[in-house]
């Protein structure tokens, strides 16, 4: 590497603290552009629709459009699986829950406050 690339260089991984954050330059575990994600905007509700596609033909309900950072969505996610007494995942603000559970988790957001809107078949 030239000397005129080398200020472009980003450091991706050190022995001493294993992986690094290309934006902040702190370590995985201390990285603070994780929590400072913005909260999506949305048009304010929630939707709740149940996806089979790509999953051998079992069902998830998928839940969008909640409008909280990254930290309160895990722990809402958290609190509805066990709600429904299933597993699931939150992947890139979407929150999947095994099974169909659409009528208990319209239950339970519209408690929270949430204005939301069953969509899909």
């Amino acid at each position: 590497m030239s000397k005129d690339n080398s200020k472009d260089a980003v450091l991706v991984y050190s022995t001493q603290q294993g992986r690094i954050c290309p934006d902040c330059g702190n370590p995985k575990k201390k990285c603070v552009c994780q929590r400072q994600k913005l909260i999506p905007r949305g048009d304010g509700i929630v939707r709740i629709s149940r996806e089979t596609k790509g999953r051998k033909g079992k069902g998830v309900t998928i839940i969008t459009g909640i409008p909280l950072d990254h930290q309160s969505l895990r722990k809402l996610a958290k609190r509805l699986k066990q709600k429904c007494g299933a597993g699931g995942t939150l992947k890139e603000g979407i929150i999947e829950i095994q099974g169909d559970h659409r009528d208990l988790l319209a239950e339970e957001l519209e408690k929270q406050g949430y204005s939301v809107k069953r969509s899909g078949g």
